[in-house]
């Protein structure tokens, strides 16, 4: 059952990736360019949907208990910074008003279980670094308020060096992407869809590569893994 689901998403992907070429030159609504940025970015949001659905069925989980949304979470103003303001007239209009000073963010994915915020999910067609410090900057908000919540980054291709595109275990990741990671709280899991570092003049909608059902089961397996505590 599970590996049936799998290569369904497999099927979806290789009707998606085969077409999307012709579809975006095809297209009188958007720029050929974003068409194809904007189809692989709700592919992935697909994929990595799908995946975790499969991955808490796989371990018994009730799919009723199971909900994923991407609703805007209310990040508060923090006291300490109110505190370092040195206008006395700003610090104390703004604690005046200190309910109305948030920040609403989101990620692509948040996984809810049995009504508890437990999974954050970011889906890329593709990452390098300077997307990897804006995601990691979003985790951390996230944790502010969910220090237990669990973070992943899910891409169809990497761009972030080492060995994130080479799909296998353990993965050591790379000197820059590590580097980075070491300046957050957030214990970020890069999860890399499609084997072969990403190339700018060798896009996968015209240089095809392979989604295979082994990737797939490695990435639900660590899904599963994680999600185990809330059986």
């Amino acid at each position: 059952m599970v590996d049936e689901k799998l290569r369904e998403i497999i099927r979806d992907y290789e009707t998606v990736v085969r077409v999307v070429d012709q579809d975006a030159s095809d297209s009188k609504d958007r720029a050929y360019g974003g068409y194809i940025r904007a189809t692989k970015g709700r592919l992935q949001e697909y994929i990595t949907d799908k995946l975790i659905r499969i991955a808490w069925q796989s371990i018994g989980g009730d799919i009723d208990l199971l909900e994923i949304n991407s609703k805007k979470i209310a990040i508060p103003i923090r006291e300490s910074y109110i505190a370092r303001i040195s206008e006395k007239d700003v610090s104390d209009y703004i604690r005046q008003n200190i309910k109305d000073y948030v920040y609403k963010l989101s990620v692509d994915k948040h996984i809810f279980i049995d009504g508890e915020f437990v999974m954050a999910v970011e889906c890329k067609s593709f990452a390098e670094n300077a997307m990897i410090k804006r995601i990691l900057i979003d985790f951390d908000l996230l944790k502010t308020q969910y220090p237990n919540l669990m973070c992943y980054l899910f891409q169809l291709e990497s761009q972030l060096g080492g060995d994130y595109c080479e799909l296998t275990k353990p993965i050591y990741g790379s000197r820059s992407t590590r580097t980075i990671q070491s300046y957050f709280k957030c214990d970020l899991k890069i999860i890399t869809l499609l084997s072969g570092e990403r190339k700018v003049k060798k896009p996968i909608h015209k240089h095809f590569k392979e989604l295979t059902i082994e990737s797939l089961k490695d990435a639900m397996e660590i899904l599963a893994t994680d999600m185990k505590k809330f059986l």
